[in-house]
């Protein structure tokens, strides 16, 4: 019989389902095209959900259900309430371009989207080996729906193939990896592995090939190098909306399960993951960076930046335990779990952009598109150069304060090889920042090629001004969300 406890656990998770099941029903009696009744049923949805997880987070309560194997503590939830926001708005910010493409001839696109944001609540959740690898498995089979939703669209399936094939085999790799720790510490439980793994019985050969296992498929879903390969494919080839979807909400999710398996499963064995993820960091800032300049299309321009900025987060993730002491790890975590925060509402703003400059018939994703940007719309233009400005880390941006902090915890660290790692990522941020200001150039100082007026709705209007200014604010204004972050996975670490 379920106790109390584990219903309150999950019971956000509930309403999500039960909800999305509903709506599915719900909307094969909607005859209107735009999809409307759906479409505000599934926001009220969304609002209620993402309310009820800042509640959960708020009163800093760390609950556990169903035998250990759900746990419902404040970074989580913070989490969920920021990924159950980031669906929202992409939702706000896509209705009408996949109105144009004929997207909303059923309600899948809705339904597929609760259904993906619910396996980044199990992600987030999970405790126990068996519940991640089934959240990151509805997660990532809602996302090849949601990819190929354009069925007379050839680029779109054939993007919708190349994720459905590397996903599988990167799941391949997570299942087995995880197989391998369950094989040798007898448990599928986090905290029983990380007491098996702790108590020096158990070899550390086997330890170590479970851990590359994991490792891999866990980039995989990050997208860092060498495991990137579907990211700039996907990002181009699937629909805007989509490509946000896909990009944006679920790094949240995919942050989560890094902390989940890696510090509170195989917090002991740090010193061998640390310095694999040192190598796929350098890794991943030199070939996002390099590849992005080479791009014309700005999607895909963005998909090798994405690769660069997980490199990032990697370089927070590496220098939580210094000399086998895990002092510095709240400070550490944190700044990662800021960067991923900050990463996904810059994200939703620049694609934003693109999906208002989208016409009918027109994907408007090459760089030239954006041209004389500013002499149609300043607002618009402005709100894209903040985005840009963001991502290449300038001040007074959120992008720079997320940046730094990521590199404070790194230097912190005192190690020789993270301070020439620090060095490092600074020069490549110089390198990043080329390519992002090229666009500006093109925005402001460009000729027109169009002379189309933009209009937005109201609500995309008012949801990406104050996207923006977010940008802006908490890059003025960083302690709150950077406290939050921190104090989130202090509480974490002291359970």
């Amino acid at each position: 019989m379920i106790d109390k406890l584990s219903l309150l656990a999950v019971y956000p998770e509930l309403i999500l389902l039960v909800m999305a099941c509903l709506i599915a029903v719900f909307d094969l009696a909607v005859k209107t095209p735009n999809r409307t009744p759906t479409y505000i049923l599934t926001m009220a949805t969304l609002a209620v959900v993402a309310a009820l997880q800042a509640r959960y987070a708020s009163s800093g309560q760390t609950i556990y259900g169903f035998g250990n194997m759900v746990v419902s503590d404040p970074m989580g939830n913070w989490l969920k309430c920021f990924a159950a926001l980031a669906v929202m708005v992409t939702l706000i910010y896509g209705r009408a371009y996949a109105a144009c493409r004929d997207m909303l001839r059923g309600g899948e696109m809705f339904t597929l989207s609760l259904f993906s944001l619910l396996g980044m609540f199990v992600m987030i959740s999970g405790n126990n080996f068996l519940g991640i690898y089934m959240g990151i498995e509805l997660l990532t089979l809602s996302s090849y729906a949601l990819v190929a939703l354009r069925r007379d669209h050839t680029v779109a399936t054939e993007a919708a193939m190349k994720y459905f094939v590397l996903g599988a085999l990167a799941s391949g790799f997570l299942l087995y990896g995880m197989s391998m720790l369950y094989g040798a510490t007898g448990s599928l439980d986090l905290h029983e592995v990380f007491k098996a793994i702790n108590s020096g019985q158990i070899k550390h050969q086997v330890l170590i090939f479970g851990l590359v296992f994991v490792v891999a498929g866990l980039s995989f879903k990050l997208g860092v190098v060498p495991f990137h390969m579907w990211i700039p494919d996907v990002y181009q080839g699937a629909p805007t909306v989509v490509t946000l979807m896909v990009g944006g909400a679920p790094k949240l999710a995919a942050f989560a399960v890094l902390i989940r398996l890696l510090v509170e499963g195989l917090l002991p064995l740090a010193i061998d993951w640390q310095q694999m993820l040192m190598f796929l960091a350098v890794a991943s800032l030199a070939v996002g960076n390099l590849a992005a300049i080479a791009q014309t299309n700005l999607k895909r321009m963005l998909a090798f930046s994405t690769i660069s900025h997980m490199g990032f987060v990697l370089i927070g993730m590496m220098s939580g335990v210094v000399n086998g002491h895990a002092e510095a790890a709240g400070n550490a975590y944190g700044s990662s779990m800021f960067y991923v925060v900050s990463y996904v509402l810059t994200t939703l703003a620049s694609f934003g952009i693109i999906l208002l400059l989208s016409r009918d018939g027109f994907e408007s994703e090459e760089i030239a598109d954006f041209a004389g940007l500013n002499q149609r719309s300043p607002l618009y233009a402005g709100i894209m150069a903040l985005c840009l400005f963001s991502l290449a880390g300038i001040p007074p941006m959120v992008g720079f304060y997320a940046k730094l902090s990521v590199l404070q915890a790194l230097v912190a660290s005192g190690g020789t090889a993270h301070i020439v790692l620090a060095v490092y990522a600074v020069m490549m941020s110089l390198v990043g920042a080329f390519y992002y200001l090229r666009v500006v150039k093109v925005m402001y100082f460009d000729a027109p090629t169009s002379s189309t007026q933009l209009t937005a709705p109201m609500d995309v209007r008012a949801v990406l001004t104050l996207n923006g200014a977010l940008l802006l604010l908490l890059g003025l204004l960083p302690g709150g969300l950077m406290t939050l972050c921190a104090e989130a996975v202090v509480k974490m670490l002291a359970v």
